[in-house]
């Protein structure tokens, strides 16, 4: 699936949503990622096996690393050397699978 880079407008309400819950830009890339923090190992892989689903079902995959109970998750698309719209709507569904 190509996506477009965000608009200027876009870019700007997108942002502001995922940051208000812990999402952050990364320096030296057009990219957000946000530190997940779980009660043990069993519950973040989980909700890997969650995220991963939604993952396949969007056709995009996020850069992601876990240790114990702490799983690390960069979004950026490749396609369009940024973010995108799926970015955004990505970051929403991750943050759903939590509650």
């Amino acid at each position: 699936m190509t996506d477009k880079a965000l608009t200027a407008e876009a870019r700007e309400a997108g942002l502001a949503e995922v940051q208000s819950r812990g999402w952050a830009l990364v320096d030296g890339r057009d990219a957000i990622s946000k530190t997940f923090t779980f009660k043990n190992f069993s519950e973040a892989f989980a909700w890997m096996t969650r995220a991963a689903m939604v993952a396949e079902q969007m056709d995009h995959h996020p850069e992601w690393s876990n240790v114990y109970k702490t799983v690390e998750v960069t979004l950026t698309s490749h396609d369009v050397n940024g973010l995108s719209p799926r970015d955004i709507a990505m970051a929403s569904k991750l943050d759903a699978l939590l509650g």
